[in-house]
């Protein structure tokens, strides 16, 4: 009789037990969905609800050399819209990514590759893309190519900026403060938003990076 009791027990146990623990998954998913939004909010960070292609475009790099959107391919990227003669936003913005890459875990810092796009192709040659983002020490790649390329991909990647009208002088060019973020199938998967916010990133970006 007793074998029996228990069975029957155990038979009423187990379906309330089933209901309880789905009850917890219900409630533990959208908490881990605020936890995680949260997390991007306080870095600052917007992911796009879904994946955008970037156009096929060709441009060139502070060595010289010929770089394509395909490129992008195989590894996060970081892109931003700047211009050497910048007197603020872009040494702010190249320093602070420095800081942030460097306190990175090693594993999510392998993983990122920021790039400076120029704003000012007229003045912003290879050489001096090169000899701007040296001054870094941060690995830092650089791009520029004609002033219709340049608009394309600033328009794709939702990163605006106002041509400056001239080629000589000493002139100031209108861009936007925030950063691209391009996924390793080279799409583009959001923003990082000026004005940037370290330590959300420093716990964001990993996790961002973990749940490809």
């Amino acid at each position: 009789m007793r074998g029996g009791t228990e069975r029957k027990q155990s038979a009423r146990v187990a379906p309330v037990l089933g209901i309880v623990l789905a009850g917890l998954l219900v409630l533990s998913t959208p908490a881990l969905a605020l936890d995680r939004n949260r997390l991007l909010d306080q870095a600052n960070l917007l992911l796009l609800p879904r994946e955008r292609s970037l156009p096929a475009l060709e441009l060139t790099d502070e060595e010289g050399q010929r770089f394509t959107t395909e490129q992008l391919l195989g590894r996060w990227h970081l892109i931003f819209f700047g211009f050497t003669f910048c007197p603020d936003v872009c040494p702010t913005t190249l320093s602070d990514m420095r800081r942030l890459l460097r306190s990175l875990p090693a594993d999510t810092r392998d993983q990122l590759q920021l790039v400076m796009v120029t704003a000012d192709p007229a003045r912003d040659t290879p050489d001096k893309l090169k000899s701007y983002l040296s001054y870094y020490r941060a690995g830092f790649k650089g791009l520029t190519g004609t002033m219709d390329t340049l608009q394309q991909l600033s328009r794709s990647l939702g990163l605006p900026f106002v041509p400056a009208g001239r080629s000589e002088g000493n002139y100031n060019v209108s861009h936007s403060g925030n950063i691209a973020i391009i996924g390793p199938d080279g799409t583009l998967r959001g923003h990082i938003r000026a004005p940037l916010n370290l330590d959300g990133l420093r716990e964001a970006l990993p996790d961002v990076i973990a749940a490809e």
